[in-house]
């Protein structure tokens, strides 16, 4: 599947600037398992240009890394059992969950937590789909050098320069349906900075910072599909650079969705 996108830039002035973004997904991908050189089979399978964007789900990263757990190897502790037997869940899945984050924001109606890139997802990122049965898959738990190294052997095998971003499907707060978000990134800035511009009216722009990462991966994931598509790598070409910085997840105390959480935690617990 491809995509071409074409949009009009105004860059200065009253200069016009055409530009045509190509979404191309990276079919012919084996099921990937521990120890396979995930750059170099997907080098095989496209022709890098200088400045593409190669947007890969981070469940295939894990898979190659051997970031999974078997759950006939799990015992699952007190805790893991009394929220499965509330959620109706398997309490050796709920373990790798507990395992695998470092904040448990909310136990119930599902869980939500914290792992230590920063990322906040439903079971911690953990996964159970297009996966060999009592296999779960985590996250990777360093996601920025999984990108990075990923970009490095790329200009290995391949003598290009592109940027990798990994990619999750999360779902979002107050919306239902679930998009793709990026885990990790490396040759871009998560964020794309206007602060400092002006509005169409000359006022400056204050606030304005486009998450630019996450809106790439959530297109990469349309191309990528869920379910049995079996496309988890996906090429973006032409899309111009941009200045930003990398500080894409809030840090706990200026998180106020975070604070009003353990607030309501707290509350629970001191209730009569």
């Amino acid at each position: 599947m491809r995509y071409d996108l074409s949009a009009t830039l105004i860059p200065t002035g009253d200069e016009f600037l055409m530009m045509t973004i190509q979404v191309m997904g990276i079919h012919g991908l084996p099921i990937i398992h521990a120890g396979d050189d995930l750059a170099a089979l997907i080098c095989e399978r496209t022709a890098f240009e200088d400045g593409d964007i190669l947007c890969i789900a981070s469940s295939v990263s894990a898979k190659a890394n051997g970031q999974t757990r078997n759950l006939t190897e799990i015992e699952p502790t007190e805790r893991a059992i009394a929220i499965a037997a509330a959620a109706g869940e398997d309490p050796r899945f709920i373990q790798v969950i507990l395992d695998a984050s470092v904040d448990v924001l909310l136990e119930s109606p599902f869980i939500l937590a914290a792992v230590p890139c920063g990322h906040i997802g439903v079971r911690a990122g953990v996964d159970r789909s297009n996966v060999e049965d009592d296999i779960a898959i985590i996250l990777p738990p360093d996601p920025m050098a999984a990108a990075a190294g990923i970009r490095e052997d790329i200009r290995r095998i391949a003598g290009r320069t592109v940027a990798v971003i990994l990619t999750d499907t999360c779902g979002r707060a107050f919306r239902r349906g679930q998009t793709g978000h990026a885990v990790g990134w490396s040759g871009v800035t998560a964020i794309r900075d206007f602060r400092g511009d002006t509005d169409l009216f000359g006022r400056p722009l204050t606030i304005t910072e486009e998450a630019i990462v996450d809106e790439i991966a959530g297109f990469a994931n349309i191309v990528m599909g869920e379910s049995s598509n079996g496309v988890p790598a996906v090429v973006v070409r032409g899309l111009p650079a941009w200045q930003g910085h990398d500080r894409l997840y809030f840090r706990p105390e200026e998180d106020v969705m975070r604070r009003a959480l353990a607030t309501s935690r707290q509350n629970l617990k001191s209730a009569p």
